[in-house]
């Protein structure tokens, strides 16, 4: 796999499909502690007609690095490999937190971006009360324990447990640092207010059984939205794995420019 340094990392990459194909390119962009294998199913579908771009974030799957601390550095990673590959102009698709990445991009690089798709994705973190004491109690937990216990809680009830048990041993590779640290950033993240500057299409995709990320929170985020559209999928967290067909039929619909 093509490979980029870019500042003491090797970001990973792939970059198929047709220089002249239907429209500008589509960049993916996974979540934490995932990979770029969570856009298998939609590389295959769209890269056929279209130039598909998807990488591993930093300290993710087969990209090395850490250090990285907001999600802020992370776009500036997405945003040097696009320069690097002299694509100007592109639709961004982004899960969980490379859907905060792409509403970071989206805001300081309007111009570039024709449509944007986010997918369980929201701009600001919200913890009750409760909710906010148990996630901070679960950073105490032995690290392992800590990813594991987040990756389960992603699916929704009766996806195959095996299946999980594998998302779970691929999370856990991902360096300690890089876990917590964008943890951190994630829980930081907020661009709620700022997102009424975003006139780009959106499409909101999120699954109804979300308990990271809650549909009621995205629910608020697409009030902000000036231009959004909103899908909701019989689903949890993990969208693009758990239900890869309904994503890909949906990003196609939109991102075609039938929305």
């Amino acid at each position: 796999m093509p490979q980029l340094e870019v500042d003491g990392a090797a970001l990973t990459y792939d970059d198929e499909g047709p220089r002249d194909g239907d429209g500008v390119p589509l960049v993916f962009i996974h979540g934490w502690t995932a990979n770029r294998h969570r856009w298998d199913h939609q590389l295959a579908h769209f890269s056929p007609k279209r130039r598909v771009i998807r990488l591993d974030l930093r300290g993710h799957g087969e990209s090395s690095g850490a250090g990285v601390r907001t999600i802020e550095e992370l776009a500036r990673d997405v945003l040097a490999l696009l320069d690097h590959l002299k694509v100007e102009r592109f639709v961004l698709v982004g899960h969980s937190m490379g859907g905060m990445i792409s509403q970071t991009i989206a805001l300081s690089h309007p111009e570039r971006v024709e449509r944007m798709a986010l997918v369980n994705s929201i701009s600001r973190m919200t913890y009750s009360r409760g909710r906010g004491l148990l996630m901070g109690a679960s950073t105490l937990v032995p690290f392992k324990l800590f990813v594991a216990t987040n990756i389960q809680r992603a699916f929704a009830p009766g996806y195959p447990r095996e299946e999980i048990r594998e998302y779970v041993r691929a999370s856990a590779d991902t360096p300690r640092e890089v876990v917590m640290t964008l943890y951190g950033a994630m829980r930081a993240f907020d661009v709620l207010d700022r997102v009424g500057e975003i006139r780009t299409p959106t499409l909101l995709v999120h699954g109804y059984h979300d308990i990271q990320l809650p549909v009621s929170q995205m629910l608020r985020m697409a009030k902000a939205y000036p231009d959004a559209v909103v899908r909701i999928v019989d689903a949890g967290h993990e969208l693009p794995v758990e239900k890869p067909a309904e994503l890909t039929s949906a990003l196609d619909w939109f991102v075609t420019g039938r929305a």
